[in-house]
Formats: C-alpha cells, sequence, structure tokens
C-alpha cells in the first residue's frame, strides 16, 4: 500500500524525532535551578530524618554519578537506556524508575485512551452531523446552539474545564470525590472496586472528552461544509442514491481522512493536557508522579516519564502514519 521511499522516511522521522527527544530529555531536567541530592536531604529532614548533611550529598551525588561531568553523565544515561535500564529514581530510591512507572502507566492508559477514543469518534460524528444538516439551509436552532458550545469547550483548556468541576461538583455539590483513583477502603478485584475506579475518574475523563470533543466536531463540520461542494456528491446524488448512504460512504468517509492526520499530530497536546488534569484532581496516574517528580528535581524520574510520553506519542503518531495508506492509497505514493 506505499512505497519504500514513504516507509523509510517515517521511520527515518521517527527514529529523529526519538533521538532529539533523548538528547533534551537529558539536558533539560538539569537546567532547573537547584541540588536534587539537597532537595532529597530537605525532604529528609522534613519527615525527622536526621542524617550527615554533607557526608549524605556526596555520598548521594557519587551514587547517581551527579559528581561526574556532564558528557560523562550523558553517555551513562545513554548507556543505561541501550540496555533498557532507566535507574534508580532519586526521591523515591531504592524504588527504580521503571516500576513507579509501571505502578502509575495503566492508570493515566485507561484515562486517557478511553477520553481520546469516545472524543474522536463522538466528536467527529457529530461534526459530520452538523455540517451534513447544513446543506440546503436544513440546519437547526439546536445545530447552531452545539456548534457554539462544541466552539467554546474547544478553546478551553483541560485542567481549566478541571477545576471548573472540581469547584461545581466536589465543593458546591460534593457529587464526586476529589482526589485518588480509587475508594481504599474498597476490597480490590470486586464489582464495587471497578465501580470505584470508574467515579473516581469521570470528572477528569470528561474534562478531557468535552474539550477535546468540542475541538473534533468544529473540525468535522468545517470538513464537512467544505465536502458538500465537491463533485462527487452531486453525481451520487444524481444517481438517486439513498441520503444515509451518501452521508455515510461519501461524505463522512472524505471527512475522516484529514481528521486522523490531525489526531496524530494532536496526541502530544492531549498528552501534555491529560497531564495537568491529572495534577488538577490528583489522580494516581503518570503525570502526578511526574509532577512529584520535577518539585524534587528527580532528575532520573522526570527523564524516564518524559521519554516513556514522548515514545508513546511518536510510536502512535508512527502507527497512524502507517496505517493511513490503507484509507487512502495515495499517501503511500508519495
Amino acid at each position: 500500500m506505499y512505497t519504500r521511499k514513504y516507509l523509510v522516511k517515517r521511520i527515518s522521522m521517527y527514529a529523529l524525532a526519538l533521538s532529539m527527544a533523548i538528547t533534551i530529555n537529558f539536558v533539560v531536567p538539569r537546567l532547573i535551578p537547584g541540588n536534587p541530592v539537597q532537595t532529597k536531604l530537605m525532604q529528609l529532614y522534613r519527615q525527622g530524618i536526621r542524617l550527615g548533611g554533607q557526608e549524605f550529598v556526596e555520598k548521594y551525588s557519587k551514587l547517581f554519578s551527579l559528581d561526574q561531568p556532564m558528557h560523562v553523565q550523558f553517555i551513562n544515561y545513554i548507556t543505561m537506556l541501550a540496555q533498557g535500564n532507566l535507574g534508580f529514581s532519586i526521591s523515591y530510591f531504592p524504588a527504580t524508575v521503571l516500576n513507579l512507572i509501571l505502578t502509575r502507566l495503566p492508570w493515566t492508559i485507561g484515562l486517557l485512551g478511553v477520553a481520546v477514543v469516545i472524543s474522536f469518534v463522538g466528536g467527529l460524528l457529530l461534526g459530520a452531523f452538523m455540517g451534513w444538516t447544513k446543506r440546503e439551509g436544513k440546519g437547526s436552532k439546536l445545530t447552531s446552539v452545539v456548534f457554539g458550545a462544541s466552539l467554546f469547550l474547544s478553546q478551553m483548556p483541560f485542567y481549566l474545564l478541571g477545576m471548573m468541576f472540581v469547584f461545581l461538583l466536589t465543593y458546591l455539590l460534593p457529587l464526586f470525590p476529589y482526589g485518588g483513583g480509587v475508594d481504599i477502603t474498597v476490597t480490590p478485584g470486586t464489582i464495587d472496586y471497578v465501580i470505584s475506579i470508574l467515579y473516581h475518574g469521570m470528572l477528569p475523563a470528561l474534562s478531557i472528552v468535552l474539550v477535546s470533543l468540542g475541538a473534533w466536531a468544529v473540525e468535522a463540520r468545517g470538513l464537512m461544509v467544505t465536502v458538500l461542494g465537491e463533485d462527487y456528491l452531486f453525481l451520487a446524488k444524481a444517481k438517486g442514491l439513498r441520503e444515509r448512504y451518501v452521508f455515510r460512504q461519501y461524505a463522512l468517509k472524505n471527512t475522516l481522512l484529514p481528521t486522523v492526520t490531525d489526531l496524530a499530530l494532536s496526541l502530544g497536546a492531549v498528552t501534555s493536557g491529560s497531564i495537568i488534569t491529572e495534577i488538577v484532581f490528583t489522580y494516581p496516574g503518570v503525570g502526578s508522579l511526574l509532577y512529584n517528580a520535577v518539585t524534587t528535581l528527580d532528575y532520573p524520574l522526570i527523564q524516564g516519564i518524559t521519554l516513556m510520553l514522548i515514545f508513546g506519542v511518536t510510536t502512535s503518531a508512527l502507527l497512524i502514519d502507517l496505517i493511513y495508506p490503507f484509507m487512502d492509497p495515495r499517501v503511500g505514493e508519495k
């Protein structure tokens, strides 16, 4: 379905993006003012644990190779990555970065995966329907209201809507819990445990879904309005094909292709937005873990989480690029 040139180009761009991300991922955390070992020492002091100050700093600096020149640290970082080793966390020592991420990752995947699928599919269908009903002046007042709401939501950050939900639905009207991912009193593996997870994740997911759904609906509506003027639609109508068939096979299909490309481009923004949303709701996902890592200057943990997020986004974009030619064979020929 695609030429060798297309395949080599996409894989090369993927490899280049990962290489640049790995380098930037090492440099940026070290630009944050402060010393991670001294931050760890102050954290222990606040917990009532008194250790030898300078001796502790020297020992921890040597343990995490922070006493080495920057280029030596970078070589060690690359060597460990090549072995699949993300190292130990400074703030959660002796826990490894990989174990910490694997503990929190299912929460983020569950929240983000469900939200992206619902918002993309729902927004695409809603926007296509709004654009389709616009033809020949058939749009209703309800369609105009829905479009206005979609446009309003599409411009709102995830975290802002999340904070509104916190104020309205957890403070003024305590209908939902604030913080956490599950009720700690519920027995794991039971139906009540699953219900508790869904209950705690409702507001974070809703914050992501509504904003993303509005954005996809606005884009799909614009694309559908453009498609309505194409010659193949007039030809389909002239053949006497049923309206539902024309909408599904001609209009919706050609609206879908550009939005799939935009999905690949927007994954990074959605992921970063969901991380901030997790922080707002203190949801036990990777976002909260990253926030704690940044506040404690935990270099290995920051590097591990950001690298995992970058890898997930770039790999998803690559998969979409590889799937796209099956939807439009002309793309694979370029």
